[in-house]
């Protein structure tokens, strides 16, 4: 055997090498790819049907990732499928590295240059009837490779699995998988028309609540409980509303028409503040601020149109919060919690 023909055979070892290297991380790639939407479909055949893969296919990747882990990432029986907690820890990850990579591609091919796609973004139903549509519009108009899904939600959805983009958030952000950037901050009061007020009379201490006409907005009062400061302590305070609503705008409403008090939050009601169609109560006792955020799932890279909207709604946002900024009765103290 000649040098050259040594040489060849060197060189081929290196290319199956190669080779070798470069599939087992395409391997990789894919057993991510299908390891998540297992997760997110909640079955092998609803993963298989979303990416054209047989069920096989999808049994044979997500057996190959738990023998790479040396763990299983689901318990799966014929009737069920439930991530495990070692699947739970590794989902986040498996998540971004396909996120990374999917903004890494955009912005290889100049995608960074001008936003487009879509983008879903959600919000409380009063925030979003209140601050966030008129935002939306604005930012549609100046990006028009952009399409926007708004979802009015009262509740806090999970955005890594619901496909969420960017939220606005209202309270302290416990979830460590998310980046917030603050936008202002609101208070929880409890408000009544003038003239409830005059025929009931003014309560002078929380516990003077329990002689009134109260409407529950259930967002706000899940338990029918209202949270108070007292000497800068919380405190709370239970009592049997007359009225229970699970609206925001229909519990200010009946408050406006003198049925009795609700609580709302204060960019809610400050026009009607100031108009003098309600009035606010046990100020002095208001929870001190609670903080408006928006937020995004935590990436590495964050994608040209979530920037760009992210970039674009928080001064507007922060704008339209300052322009319903009621005076505070109390600048310290625990923060309210928030929709």
């Amino acid at each position: 055997m000649d040098n050259g023909s040594v040489f060849s055979l060197q060189e081929y070892a290196m290319n199956v090498i190669h080779y070798s290297s470069w599939r087992n991380k395409m391997d990789r790639l894919h057993e991510l790819e299908v390891f998540v939407a297992v997760a997110e479909a909640g079955s092998f055949a609803k993963a298989g049907t979303r990416l054209r893969l047989s069920p096989p296919a999808v049994t044979r990747a997500i057996s190959a990732l738990e023998e790479r882990l040396g763990a299983r990432v689901f318990n799966r029986t014929t009737r069920s499928l439930t991530i495990t907690d070692v699947g739970q820890r590794f989902l986040e990850n498996a998540r971004r590295i396909l996120s990374d990579l999917d903004a890494a591609e955009k912005e290889a091919v100049g995608e960074t240059a001008v936003p487009n796609g879509h983008l879903t973004v959600t919000a409380s139903v009063t925030f979003g009837r209140t601050a966030l549509g008129p935002v939306v519009c604005a930012f549609l108009n100046k990006h028009p490779r952009v399409t926007v899904s708004v979802l009015l939600l009262d509740r806090i959805a999970n955005l890594v699995e619901e496909g969420i983009d960017v939220a606005v958030r209202i309270g302290p952000l416990p979830d460590s998988n998310l980046v917030g950037k603050k936008i202002g901050t609101v208070r929880r009061i409890l408000v009544a028309s003038p003239d409830y007020l005059r025929r009931r009379g003014t309560p002078k201490i929380p516990a003077d609540l329990r002689l009134h006409s109260l409407i529950a907005f259930t967002g706000l009062m899940p338990n029918r409980e209202w949270r108070f400061l007292d000497s800068e302590k919380g405190h709370s305070i239970s009592f049997a509303p007359r009225l229970e609503i699970n609206d925001a705008a229909m519990s200010i409403a009946a408050a406006e028409m003198g049925e009795g008090i609700t609580v709302a939050l204060s960019y809610m009601v400050a026009d009607k503040i100031r108009d003098g169609r309600l009035a606010p109560v046990l100020e002095e006792f208001t929870p001190s601020p609670a903080p408006v955020n928006i937020v995004y799932p935590q990436s590495r890279l964050i994608s040209p149109k979530m920037r760009a909207f992210v970039d674009f709604a928080a001064p507007r946002l922060r704008a339209t919060l300052d322009s319903l900024t009621l005076p505070g009765a109390n600048a310290k103290g625990r923060q309210a919690d928030g929709l």
